[in-house]
């Protein structure tokens, strides 16, 4: 487990590589580009590594995030959980927490927009039982860490 943890922190490092340059196609919207140097799950995605233009979408009740491949790839999109303000000290980054199943992005830094855009990843370890009962039936029991 130390070894994911060594890999997620050494990709975040390689990842503060990445390129925020700030569009100048809306006042608004914060937009910009970095490069994954690896493939990422994005909530309910999976991103392929690549270079990718992003655009944050704060209208309505929620923001949105489009993610587009400009090798032309796949485009996403993926509704922010949560924002937040962020300090004009902050670092632009984007920051992956290691999982089972790979890296995941769990919040993207945007301190020249003044914010910081959270993301659902899955709890740390899900650890299921299932029995089978003598009649037959399935009975799941999971326990979160």
């Amino acid at each position: 487990m130390k070894s994911i943890r060594n890999f997620a922190y050494a990709a975040v490092l390689t990842l503060s590589a990445l390129n925020f340059a700030p569009s100048l196609a809306s006042a608004q919207d914060a937009a910009g580009s970095f490069t994954l140097t690896h493939e990422v799950h994005w909530q309910n995605a999976i991103v392929p590594a690549g270079t990718y233009h992003f655009e944050v979408e704060p209208d309505g009740p929620a923001s949105m995030l489009t993610l587009r491949n400009l090798s032309g790839g796949k485009s996403f999109m993926m509704l922010v959980v949560g924002t937040e303000d962020s300090k004009p000290k902050d670092t632009s980054e984007l920051v992956m927490v290691p999982r089972p199943a790979g890296s995941f992005v769990s919040t993207l830094q945007l301190p020249e927009f003044g914010m910081t855009l959270r993301f659902a990843v899955p709890s740390e370890a899900h650890v299921v039982a299932r029995t089978v009962a003598s009649t037959g039936t399935v009975q799941t029991a999971s326990a979160a860490h």
